[in-house]
């Protein structure tokens, strides 16, 4: 596991290699996750007639032994690394260590899976890449589906199949190369096997507690860019699009289905963004156009670190609904695939987005709404269409 290493920037952990992901390393009894365990006592000292040093108070000595073990945890950081770990790479400063302590968590729950480090990585950063998660043979039979349904052998109720606007109408035949993405594929047992998965789900309940819904489902597949710089994502955060709260029970797992690097579009987060609010989100005006529902942010701090994720096939990020993040376009001849479900804790509640920033985004999704379900009901809102999707994967089914 590698986390926060010199020139990757990201915190990592292996998936189906080796022992037990994240598992805990033991510890004395008494002793709090994050502290330093007493020093052993040693025999008394024998008295040389020198002055005694000066007293220490409790307090001074709990500062000293936090500080000890921020040392400790920077010095692992900076130790060796192998070269597969080097998954990242910043455009500026990397990303922020930790600098809390393990009572002041917000973003994560008590749990056996995540260690220490990929906590605290996560509790500052926003954003948690487990390499090697899901199977070669698993993404194999993703893909198979996903092909299926571009070539209309399959048609799950409720899907929603999207094109880039470059690709005009008359040009249009079903098949992998004219579909960029499939989203709601909640009907399709083949491709939502994705979101049940106990590798991945071991993951998400660490973020949204044991009662889990599965909320939001894509399959992106990122075509070869025309030149018109369409393939490529504005800066955005998800929660923009979700009627639902709190912000902290719902995280996005999403995972590569093949090599993804700056070449095809990987994913690119600015690290940290996570603690912040939810800011307005418009139609970025690009010169080629922008596809629909592409939503991004104007205002953010353009200093702000980047991090551009190189991920293999099988590596799966976890993030915050707040991380600002994007894709750039792909360069590249072929397609670029991944799969991801947004997912949140059962005890979520929905909310009236009727006078707030996400207003927009609700009157374009109605509008779409009602044309793919053929319903034309004014008292319809963004909460209906999210309660058609949501669907319980773990757990009890308290309020989605």
């Amino acid at each position: 596991m590698t986390c926060g290493s010199p020139g990757s920037r990201v915190c990592t952990q292996q998936g189906n290699q080796g022992a037990r992901p994240g598992t805990p390393r033991p510890r004395p009894r008494g002793v709090r996750p994050g502290t330093s365990p007493p020093p052993e006592a040693g025999p008394p000292a024998e008295s040389s007639g020198a002055e005694a040093p000066p007293l220490v108070s409790p307090l001074e000595a709990m500062e000293k032994d936090r500080a000890s073990a921020r040392l400790r945890i920077l010095l692992r950081h900076l130790g060796g690394r192998s070269a597969g770990a080097v998954i990242a790479q910043p455009t500026s400063e990397g990303v922020s260590p930790a600098s809390f302590h393990p009572q002041q968590f917000q973003y994560t729950l008590d749990n056996n899976v995540l260690s220490l480090e990929q906590r605290k990585f996560y509790e500052e950063n926003g954003f948690l890449v487990i390499k090697n998660l899901v199977s070669d043979a698993d993404i194999q039979r993703f893909r198979h589906e996903f092909e299926r349904v571009c070539r209309n052998e399959v048609k799950p109720p409720g899907l929603t199949v999207m094109r880039d606007m470059t690709i005009a109408k008359s040009e249009y035949v079903p098949s992998e190369r004219t579909i960029t993405k499939i989203q709601d594929f909640q009907e399709d047992e083949e491709l939502f096997r994705y979101c049940t998965l106990p590798e991945i789900l071991k993951y998400v309940e660490c973020f949204t507690g044991p009662n889990i819904m599965a909320m939001h489902t894509m399959l992106i597949n990122k075509p070869p860019d025309t030149g018109k710089k369409t393939s490529r994502h504005p800066l955005h955060q998800d929660l923009h699009y979700f009627p639902f709260r709190p912000s902290s029970s719902i995280v996005c797992a999403w995972t590569a289905m093949e090599h993804i690097d700056r070449s095809n579009g990987c994913l690119v987060v600015l690290p940290g963004t996570h603690k912040g609010t939810l800011k307005p989100h418009v139609y970025p005006q690009w010169e080629g156009g922008v596809n629909i529902m592409f939503h991004g942010i104007h205002d953010y701090d353009k200093d702000n670190a980047r991090v551009h994720l190189i991920m293999e096939k099988g590596d799966t990020v976890f993030f915050h609904p707040l991380l600002i993040h994007g894709s750039g376009r792909n360069k590249s001849q072929g397609f670029r695939k991944a799969i991801s479900c947004h997912f949140a804790g059962a005890n979520c509640h929905y909310i009236d987005v009727k006078g707030t920033s996400q207003e927009n985004i609700e009157k374009e999704v109605l509008e779409v709404g009602r044309k793919h379900y053929g319903v034309d009901d004014a008292s319809l809102s963004l909460k209906d269409f999210w309660m058609l999707r949501a669907r319980l994967v773990k757990g009890q089914r308290v309020n989605l």
